[in-house]
């Protein structure tokens, strides 16, 4: 049977996070995380966010009673985190807000304690913090081509490469909310341009920042 350490570190490997990622999600500092994970720390009072944070059962992580897995079949005797199970479907991003996502790029610290109560998995491997948005209205909708409906879930990768023709979130000065748009760069100038002709396109300038590009669209059915 795995040691509490043990299974503390297996929930973490099991969710993609760094030492550092978890402690952010979970609101504590990273050496807590270090020395839960070496037995030197045995603070119950972390188990139940940390199992929240990475997606196991609560009663496994602290007692190593059930599945690894809530609803999972998977004892934690021979609990594998070899990502050999489901590997399309790796990393845990969280779903924030639009306002919250207009104040990324002024955050000190991208995960605060808690910055998410939500979190969707991808198949994608975020080049840095990446976070989920739900579409809001109809401004990235267009009758032909490429079009991204209100109600999608967006993947936006904060360190991803914003070139010309990608789809991005950016924060205009004169807004709180960020705003998604497809980038548009001509004659060296930035513009932030609809896929729905209706809406205006906006030029991205002076303190408008690009805070990350849309790597994945989740539609819902």
């Amino acid at each position: 049977m795995k040691t509490l350490a043990e299974r503390i570190k297996v929930a973490r490997q099991h969710a993609q996070l760094t030492q550092k990622a978890l402690a952010h999600q979970v609101g504590v500092e990273q050496p807590v995380i270090s020395q839960l994970e070496t037995g030197k720390n045995l603070q119950s009072a972390h188990l139940p966010k940390i199992a929240h944070v990475c997606g196991v059962s609560a009663i496994w992580l602290s007692d190593a009673i059930g599945p690894m897995l809530p609803g999972g079949s998977l004892p934690a005797a021979n609990a594998n985190v070899t990502n050999t199970a489901q590997p399309d479907m790796t990393f845990r991003y969280p779903v924030i807000s639009w306002v919250a996502a207009g104040a990324w790029a002024e955050a000190v610290e991208p995960f605060p304690p808690g910055f998410s109560d939500r979190y969707e998995m991808s198949e994608y491997d975020a080049k840095g913090p990446a976070f989920w948005l739900e579409v809001k209205g109809d401004s990235m909708t267009s009758p032909v081509g490429q079009s991204i409906a209100e109600g999608t879930l967006i993947l936006v990768d904060t360190e991803a490469d914003a070139q010309h023709g990608k789809l991005v979130i950016a924060k205009l000065a004169d807004s709180n909310e960020a705003t998604f748009k497809k980038l548009v760069e001509d004659g060296g100038r930035r513009f932030l341009k609809p896929l729905n002709p209706a809406y205006p396109t906006q030029m991205c300038a002076g303190d408008c920042r690009i805070i990350g590009v849309v790597v994945r669209a989740l539609m819902k059915l």
